[in-house]
């Protein structure tokens, strides 16, 4: 019988050789450019000058501010090589015509959330947030390392762009209210600014989904217009000052787990571009991804406290079988679109294929730390 100190040098040595042919078919596939990048002659003293729109206001804290550095961060890895003007929603191009924008070549880059687009892809809405879905960290997990991104780009090409993950609210909160949701019937007209999948399941529960734009919600609250909002997360809902105009602060986000935020850029510029400036605006938005999402996460701690202590805020958990009750008709939401849309089925295919193999993983992981 052998011994175990000799099996165990084979199992090591065997380990090495492994090791090393992996790293050398690595270094063969790096010698490809990475993300299918288009080789191209460096000229060090050429400069480029893009120009990016976002559909947020300008310099909006974190979402604007998020776009500033990445242009920032650009400029220095390039040597000054790639300069990025940032414009904010309305200074270029109106918010919402943003991805018309960089389509068209007007401009090379944007900044949005991809369930503003679903008149023209809907099946875009499940790369921003799903109801009762995965959450900021699993929707990245599937975005970048299980096989997302690859779809995302599919949906993408008629339109010639390339999306990126490019940043993540976390987690948002249920909204504000100027009444109490005890029951599904109180959503009974119920006026509510809500987009995306959210603002169709309030529908199906009875209330009104209103499109509201940012700037217009804390007057259309305070006058009635509507009864209720959600914007984003305690950081932005209190700089908003809707504290002021809504007597109930209600959790979980039930409608964005994790909301998703993307850059996205036309593709035949980016091809134009070199591949070491190819490879530094991939790099400088995986930082802008990381950066918003803690940034999010930092500021939404803070600001919660300070709602509820300072502001003396009425913090409210939705009923559980109100829950519930979103939860079925988020199903229904979702089998109405991907029976009709089979780009949809895909795609939600994929998502639903990962989300339970996730939560195999996260009941093991995570969750058990929230029951000590």
């Amino acid at each position: 019988m052998k011994s175990k100190k000799t099996n165990r040098r084979k199992f090591i040595a065997k380990s090495f050789v492994a090791l090393s042919g992996t790293m050398a078919l690595s270094s063969c596939l790096n010698k490809k450019s990475n993300n299918n990048y288009k080789e191209t002659n460096i000229n060090f003293n050429k400069k480029y000058k893009w120009k990016m729109t976002t559909t947020w206001s300008p310099n909006m804290p974190v979402l604007g501010e998020g776009c500033n550095l990445l242009s920032k961060w650009i400029y220095k890895m390039s040597g000054g090589r790639l300069d990025i003007k940032v414009y904010g929603g309305g200074e270029l191009v109106p918010s919402l015509e943003s991805f018309d924008a960089v389509s068209n070549g007007a401009v090379e880059m944007g900044s949005g959330a991809s369930y503003y687009w679903a008149g023209k892809i809907p099946a875009a809405q499940f790369f921003s947030s799903v109801p009762f879905g995965m959450n900021s960290n699993q929707m990245n997990s599937w975005i970048i390392s299980g096989g997302g991104h690859e779809l995302y780009k599919e949906i993408y090409e008629p339109f010639g762009l390339l999306p990126f993950a490019g940043g993540n609210t976390s987690i948002q909160m249920g909204g504000w209210f100027n009444k109490e949701i005890n029951s599904i019937s109180d959503l009974r007209g119920l006026k509510m600014r809500i987009p995306g999948f959210g603002g169709k399941v309030l529908s199906k529960s009875g209330g009104t989904a209103v499109t509201v734009a940012g700037a217009e919600i804390y007057t259309n609250l305070e006058r009635g217009v509507i009864d209720a909002t959600e914007w984003i997360g305690p950081y932005h809902d209190y700089l908003m000052g809707f504290y002021q105009v809504a007597k109930y602060y209600y959790y979980p986000g039930w409608h964005e787990p994790g909301g998703v935020l993307e850059i996205i850029i036309n593709k035949e510029k980016f091809y134009q571009l070199p591949s070491d400036l190819q490879e530094i605006v991939v790099k400088g938005i995986e930082s802008l991804n990381m950066w918003m999402h803690c940034e999010f996460d930092s500021k939404n701690s803070t600001y919660l406290n300070k709602l509820v202590k300072e502001e003396n805020v009425e913090l409210r958990e939705f009923p559980k079988d109100v829950l519930a009750s979103f939860k079925e008709k988020s199903q229904e939401v979702i089998n109405e679109l991907i029976e009709n849309d089979p780009k949809s089925r895909k795609i939600y295919d994929a998502y639903e294929k990962f989300r339970i193999s996730f939560k195999d993983w996260a009941n093991v992981g995570d969750r058990m730390y929230y029951d000590l």
